[in-house]
């Protein structure tokens, strides 16, 4: 009777382990967030938009001390089409403007964390003041690493970075407002695609003035483009965010690195 009682508790025991085994908790889905950044500086940071390189490294070492994959554009393109978000937290690097100091410290440390980003340009300022000279755009984005994969990408920032929606109200017609549109998305994406060898995709919007709009979304599309990344605060958390409405977090002169956690949900 007892050799009854221990072989049942046994076979309870070990159907109960297996049934546990059977049903795993379910993986978490992992968040996206957009970093936004534009001038980095050797010293301390002058105004709001400027990053220091001291902080611009404890930024990069946050994302690798915690595990956050680096993806691009085109990545977070076939997630949001495959309706399955990735199962770790994962950050896109971005620029705004074209700064001279993307090809003279954010380039290397890049390279030296092995990293992808995406640049936005203001295309009509390109070699004047402090920004890049189309030779150094050609030099980052023509730079391909073993196995062929170019880490930097160069999209569009307008023309001539106007405020997209509040200009509306100068123009008489949807027409001419239009017009305005196309020749601000089309001119600068020409630009860039006469210099780079990957199509311009992706466009930001100048102060992020106009996200939402269905007029310059409208515009946006029939220029070619696929996505629209905004300033609205935020991550992306799941595939059904607009493409066109994709939020971003703006990393300033006094932000924590750490404060990348919190959009992550750490």
């Amino acid at each position: 009777m007892k050799r009854l009682i221990i072989f049942i508790i046994i076979t309870a025991s070990f159907a109960f382990s297996c049934s546990e085994k059977q049903d795993p908790d379910p993986e978490v889905e992992g968040k996206i967030l957009i970093l936004m950044y534009h001038r980095l500086v050797e010293g301390e940071a002058g105004n709001t938009y400027e990053r220091s390189r001291t902080d611009f490294i404890s930024d990069m070492e946050y994302l690798k001390n915690h595990d956050i994959k680096v993806i691009d554009f085109d990545e977070l393109d076939k997630i949001l089409a495959s309706e399955t978000m990735p199962h770790k937290n994962c950050a896109i690097i971005t620029f705004d403007d074209g700064d001279h100091s993307w090809y003279t410290i954010a380039r290397p440390l890049l390279l030296e964390y092995g990293y992808c980003a995406t640049f936005f340009l203001w295309t009509n300022m390109m070699g004047r003041d402090s920004f890049l000279g189309w030779n150094e755009i050609e030099n980052m984005s023509f730079l391909t690493l073993p196995g062929g994969f170019r880490p930097f990408r160069f999209e569009s920032h307008s023309f001539s970075h106007p405020y997209l929606l509040d200009r509306r109200a100068g123009f008489e017609s949807d027409t001419e407002y239009n017009l305005f549109l196309d020749y601000e998305l089309r001119e600068s994406k020409a630009d860039i695609d006469a210099h780079t060898p990957e199509p311009v995709s992706v466009l930001a919007l100048p102060y992020g003035n106009g996200a939402g709009d269905e007029i310059i979304m409208e515009a946006a599309s029939r220029n070619g483009y696929k996505l629209i990344r905004t300033s609205v605060y935020g991550a992306i958390e799941d595939t059904d965010t607009n493409p066109f409405i994709l939020p971003a977090f703006p990393v300033l002169d006094v932000t924590a690195s750490d404060e990348i956690g919190y959009y992550l949900g750490f």
